[in-house]
């Protein structure tokens, strides 16, 4: 098996802007369901955009199972600051 060098560029997974607002109102939020009133929706379309960014990031090879690992993802990615947070 050939394994090619890693080359420094993190393939990055398309988020729709909604996955994004949804993404970073959880990072900043204690719970899903504070999500979903701060954002006006159901707790379950959070759920559905959080395992939808998660399959994202898993189809690109940079899975994310935990929070912890979604927001470094999102850091790394740009999409948040971490004095945002």
């Amino acid at each position: 098996m050939h394994v090619l060098p890693f080359d420094g560029v993190r393939p990055n997974p398309e988020l729709a802007p909604r996955e994004k607002e949804v993404l970073i109102a959880w990072f900043r939020t204690d719970s899903k369901d504070g999500v979903a009133r701060q954002l006006h929706i159901a707790p379950t379309t959070v759920r559905t955009h959080l395992q939808r960014v998660r399959a994202k990031y898993a189809a690109v090879g940079r899975p994310a199972t935990t929070k912890a690992a979604l927001v470094a993802r999102a850091i790394q990615d740009g999409l948040v600051d971490v004095n945002d947070l």
